[in-house]
């Protein structure tokens, strides 16, 4: 008889192996949220430059460009508007744009910024008109003495610009000395220059003859030395106070009119005194605008 049956051996079971490695799961999310922060803080990093890139294209709009954030993501540019405002509209790219851009642009800026603009450029415009009387006595002083041929006047934004032209022998060749006529010239202006409240720079020029002076190292020289002969006469004989006064020395860098148009080097050869405007940097900036803005553009006399 067989024996009882056995019973059957159930198979072993593997031992379970433990996963030694299953930290590296944890440490391969920790590292993944890792880089999506530092991913997120690099593109805010970004967001200004992005920013003026959409301002930058914006604006090309002026130039002809075909795609303007301005026909879509204006929320982008309010930001930079109010941040860049007045120096946006005193830009050229501004300048050169269509009214119907401008206005755009415009209507993005805040109304704190808006007033700011439009103070900034009544300003410029009450400046203007300031530099435009001045100029108007000076020439009226001129005139009294017969001497109105003997400048050239011009408002930018330098300020009013009275240039003692050599037309009429301001001053000799090679020398830094008014002539008599020089002399008067600057006597003339005394006046008026003494009753305004502004400073006055004295810039000094020479002409583009390619020699170098006889009496100087270098027409740097000579030009520094042709503002200095007219500040001094400024100050010493007509009694300008000399904190108003100071000067710059151009040499030949700077000539007035076409260095080829003839006759061009008795003009370019000259002193310029400047009255500079009393107003804040960005309103200086737009005088010239506003005069060009102006019928007939700004002109010139003499």
């Amino acid at each position: 008889m067989s024996a009882p049956s056995r019973r059957r051996k159930r198979p072993e079971e593997p031992e379970e192996h433990v996963n030694h490695e299953r930290w590296l799961v944890t440490y391969a999310d920790m590292l993944t949220l890792l880089m999506v922060l530092f991913i997120i803080m690099f593109a805010m990093s970004q967001v200004s430059e992005d920013k003026y890139e959409a301002l930058k294209s914006g604006l090309a709009v002026g130039f002809g460009g075909q795609q303007s954030v301005l026909n879509g993501a204006s929320s982008v540019l309010e930001d930079d508007l109010s941040e860049y405002g007045t120096e946006l509209v005193s830009s050229a790219a501004f300048r050169g744009m269509p009214a119907d851009q401008q206005k755009m642009v415009l209507s993005a800026l805040d109304s704190e910024e808006k007033r700011r603009i439009q103070a900034t450029y009544a300003e410029a415009e009450a400046e203007a008109k300031r530099l435009e009387a001045v100029r108007d006595q000076l020439m009226a002083a001129l005139r009294r003495a017969g001497l109105e041929k003997d400048v050239r006047t011009t408002i930018d934004d330098r300020g009013l610009v009275v240039s003692l032209v050599s037309r009429h022998v301001v001053f000799q060749p090679d020398i830094a000395q008014l002539s008599p006529r020089g002399q008067r010239v600057v006597d003339a202006l005394a006046p008026v220059l003494l009753d305004v409240p502004n400073d006055l720079r004295i810039d000094g020029h020479t002409n583009q003859e390619p020699v170098k002076p006889r009496l100087f190292a270098t027409d740097w020289d000579l030009s520094a030395a042709r503002a200095v002969t007219v500040l001094r006469r400024l100050n010493e004989r007509d009694d300008i106070p000399k904190r108003r006064l100071s000067l710059s020395a151009f040499g030949h860098e700077r000539p007035l009119i076409d260095p080829d148009t003839p006759g061009s080097q008795e003009i370019n050869k000259r002193v310029d005194i400047v009255v500079l405007p009393q107003t804040s940097v960005e309103a200086t900036q737009l005088i010239d605008e506003v005069l060009s803005a102006r019928p007939g553009g700004q002109g010139e006399e003499g």
